[in-house]
């Protein structure tokens, strides 16, 4: 148990350590804003989450630190500008509403980020959706120039884009403000992948459902653009690391957790294919809750089922051994 505890706390670090990466690039494209919207989400999240256990007379421990990557993911989601006012209230419903009410970190059900983006998208849905330009840097009380449209409203509208191939992979296109680095987002898949901190079959099944489809079914009329465009786009990767692939909520199983990530991709891309919808990929993360819970269902039952066969082989192997003894006495 004691094992588990402290690989469970390694792979917040990890997680944190690639999560903390993400907000320096975007404050290296949007200045002190998008850092001190991180640091309130984070510390909202924390507070929200201390009170709460207080209020059901549980203590707070370093377990319960999940509470501020949970924050600081929502806050990669965010644009660089937005209403502070808007981050306090959805970091305090994600953690309330969306964590401790339904169990706390003992039993998930929803990804707290994706309930809490969801949230900002039903109630502030145009602040939510525009965003300033790349390099538009502004202070934590400044606003920016001009708010645009995302590259991903482009791309699904129109499915085209006037970005170089370097600047996508620099993530140097308008969008939520940690969600666009795709090189950094590539680099910590396979960090965390290496080192078992996400789900690997539910990373490779989103991956691969996004890819299949878009190839398939394509938005762009060069087929490898569609498939490149929509993995980058409307944060199919980054919901793929810290939100479908998240071990509080896949399927503990490689091969179950594939069919959850790959099923969630698939629903994703049909969305967005047939009505445009931004980031598509958080919201049905959400909806297929139930198929990840009647998976990881499915795998205590076989489990359960496994272990009752063993030890009825053993107690017959036992039997056997006695009747040999027996007959070896007489």
């Amino acid at each position: 148990m004691r094992k588990a505890v402290k690989k469970d706390r390694l792979a917040w670090l990890d997680i944190m350590i690639t999560l903390l990466t993400l907000e320096l690039m975007a404050y290296f494209y949007y200045g002190t804003r998008a850092l001190f919207t991180a640091l309130l989400c984070m510390t909202v999240s924390a507070a929200a989450e201390f009170i709460s256990l207080r209020i059901m007379h549980r203590r707070f421990t370093a377990d319960d630190l999940t509470c501020v990557s949970d924050g600081l993911i929502l806050a990669l989601m965010l644009p660089a500008f937005i209403d502070y006012e808007i981050v306090v209230i959805a970091a305090v419903f994600m953690i309330v509403v969306a964590k401790c009410i339904f169990g706390g970190r003992r039993n998930m059900i929803f990804s707290p980020a994706a309930v809490g983006y969801i949230f900002i998208l039903t109630s502030w849905g145009k602040e939510l959706l525009t965003y300033p330009a790349p390099h538009d840097r502004c202070g934590i009380f400044s606003k920016p120039d001009t708010l645009v449209d995302s590259a991903s409203h482009i791309f699904n509208l129109s499915g085209k884009l006037n970005y170089s191939d370097f600047e996508l992979l620099l993530g140097n296109f308008s969008g939520p403000c940690g969600s666009v680095s795709v090189l950094l987002l590539v680099v910590a898949a396979v960090i965390l992948i290496l080192r078992r901190d996400i789900s690997a079959g539910a990373f490779i099944g989103s991956i691969s459902g996004t890819a299949i489809l878009a190839y398939l079914a394509p938005v762009s009329d060069i087929r490898v653009d569609s498939v490149r465009y929509s993995l980058i786009m409307n944060m199919v990767l980054f919901a793929s690391i810290y939100i479908i692939s998240d071990r509080r909520i896949a399927p503990r199983r490689n091969y179950y957790a594939f069919f959850y990530g790959f099923f969630t991709a698939v629903f994703a891309y049909i969305i967005v294919l047939t009505t445009a919808k931004e980031n598509a990929v958080v919201i049905v993360s959400v909806l297929f809750t139930p198929i990840a819970l009647s998976l990881r269902t499915l795998e205590r039952s076989i489990e359960h089922i496994r272990r009752k066969d063993e030890k009825a082989r053993e107690e017959k192997a036992l039997a056997a051994d006695d009747t040999e003894v027996s007959a070896d006495e007489q």
